[in-house]
């Protein structure tokens, strides 16, 4: 059993043995010294990361540290400036999200991308509904869709009283909980989450959480992208710590208690400095 750190202490990052354990696993996905500048501002530097089938990688950032961006080259939206994405060990090139949903990356960001008004079964499909009937002649299959929605649903541990209810009834929770299954049913092999507890209270909060593990447990390498360390440290396997654009450190959750990741995250002696100061003001 590994021993345990005293809270307080500085932690350990990854070392190389434990890159080379972990070495005949072939990533999900990775990136490779990737930057990104959008003129003469550089809004990433040098950025190495890589995602395992079956586990929670946690990129944690305060605002303006570059999550956006890295969601966005993950997700095709951007092409790196520099470096290598590789999907399963292959360099790969997505001029879209489309060709990045293609290749089994999909991406949750926190707007979800539903139609409030629509019911759930709908919102589910959206863009890509069943259909029966002769070629030429197509219908939508909405027995189809709906035995479809809720049997993957649930599947995910997902059980709503009614299908019909319009999505924006249910709480932030549940949206997010079906965003999740929706993607894992069309095909997600790498699953981004932008901030998926943002904007949710603790029990809300907790649903997502459930969620996120289930989907670790299919199988599926999850990005979990967040400013909080308490819920990264409850779910995550592997943390990333991005400051103005670069990586400043990398963990494994063996190595790192949640106060040590909190304080690395805050910038130790920065957060030192700051109680100090605050503590002289009294």
């Amino acid at each position: 059993m590994t021993d345990t750190q005293p809270t307080g202490s500085t932690p350990t990052p990854s070392t190389p043995q434990a890159a080379t354990a972990t070495a005949t696993v072939v990533p999900a996905l990775q990136l490779k010294n990737v930057s990104k500048s959008f003129g003469s501002v550089l809004a990433l530097r040098d950025i190495s990361l890589h995602v395992d089938p079956g586990t929670v990688t946690c990129v944690l950032g305060d605002n303006g540290a570059g999550k956006s961006t890295l969601i966005k080259i993950l997700s095709g939206v951007h092409q790196p400036s520099s470096g290598e994405l590789l999907v399963k060990g292959q360099a790969r090139t997505f001029a879209s999200p489309r060709e990045a949903l293609g290749a089994g990356i999909a991406t949750v960001y926190q707007d979800l991308a539903t139609v409030p008004l629509m019911s759930v079964w709908r919102n589910f499909f959206l863009g890509n509904e069943p259909q029966r009937g002769i070629r030429g002649l197509k219908f939508l299959d909405s027995a189809k869709a709906r035995e479809t929605c809720r049997a993957e649903l649930l599947a995910m541990g997902i059980d709503l009283r009614d299908l019909e209810q319009p999505i924006g009834t249910l709480s932030g929770g549940e949206r997010q909980a079906v965003a999740i299954a929706r993607a894992v049913y069309f095909g997600a092999e790498v699953l981004i989450l932008d901030e998926p507890t943002s904007a949710l209270g603790v029990k809300q909060s907790g649903v997502v959480l459930k969620y996120i593990r289930q989907a670790k447990e299919r199988g599926i390498g999850v990005v979990f992208i967040t400013h909080n360390p308490h819920h990264a440290h409850m779910v995550g396997d592997r943390f990333y710590l991005l400051n103005r654009g670069a990586l400043t450190n990398e963990f494994e959750k063996a190595t790192v208690t949640r106060e040590q990741l909190v304080k690395a995250m805050a910038g130790g002696a920065e957060l030192e400095a700051l109680a100090h100061e605050l503590g002289a003001d009294r």
